[in-house]
């Protein structure tokens, strides 16, 4: 574990601005406030994998709007007028 001026003193590789420290689920992750990069130590990546994949939850069914909308349903044919008459 690293402290916080320590990693300030870490420059970005990109645009060479001070790296930022925050803790995420027990990793720390080393981040770029101007470019958003992420560094990780040794390790760290393989604690989020581990992490990650524990709690994955199913897919869930996606939703379409256009099945509960009744201009979708089939609409029954119309009847011709000799049809409404003789019926």
């Amino acid at each position: 574990m690293r402290d916080q001026a320590a990693v300030s003193a870490m420059l970005c590789p990109v645009c060479h601005v001070g790296l930022s420290m925050t803790d995420r689920q027990g990793v720390e992750i080393d981040y770029c406030p101007q470019c958003r990069g992420v560094w990780l130590d040794r390790g760290e990546l393989d604690k989020i994998i581990e992490r990650s994949a524990g709690g994955v939850p199913p897919p869930q069914p996606s939703y379409r709007p256009d099945r509960d909308d009744g201009r979708y349903y089939q609409k029954k044919r119309k009847k011709s007028f000799l049809e409404e008459l003789f019926d």
